[in-house]
């Protein structure tokens, strides 16, 4: 992933994929303390290989989630919306549950929605928001 700089104090947060520069879109913008990740499939953007297990799938967007919010200063725990995009009903019995072993701290709102996808290899797409966490302040009571 690569962080580049953008007019009005914005970061584009970038996955590497030349699909990016194609589709004119960034993998993350940080805009102050707001993180706002693209939707995001199951590909391994190391190779573009997808697995057709939609529970693999679920844990790779995990994985691209994770790295593009390291890149802008949070993690998973900091997420405040998330939007599940299914391409079928089925999916979100199976799918919750993992769900909420990524969210289990944060417990961000969500909403799930049932829809095509680009690509029929897709099975799941998850798109969040997240705040960049304030850093602790001292104690003025600890000497």
């Amino acid at each position: 992933m690569a962080t580049l700089k953008t007019d009005g104090g914005r970061r584009r947060i970038s996955s590497g994929s030349a699909f990016e520069a194609t589709a004119g879109y960034s993998r993350a913008i940080v805009d102050g303390d707001s993180v706002l990740v693209s939707g995001t499939t199951g590909f391994n953007y190391a190779d573009m290989s997808i697995e057709a297990d939609p529970v693999a799938q679920t844990h790779q967007c995990f994985a691209n989630i994770s790295a593009a919010l390291a890149q802008a200063g949070c993690s998973l725990d900091d997420v405040v919306r998330v939007r599940y995009l299914f391409t079928e009903p089925e999916l979100f019995a199976l799918l919750a549950p993992i769900f909420g072993q990524y969210f289990a701290h944060a417990r961000p709102a969500a909403t799930a929605m049932v829809v095509g996808l680009v690509d029929p290899r897709m099975k799941i797409e998850i798109e969040v928001d997240a705040r960049i966490p304030l850093p602790a302040m001292p104690s003025p009571y600890i000497a």
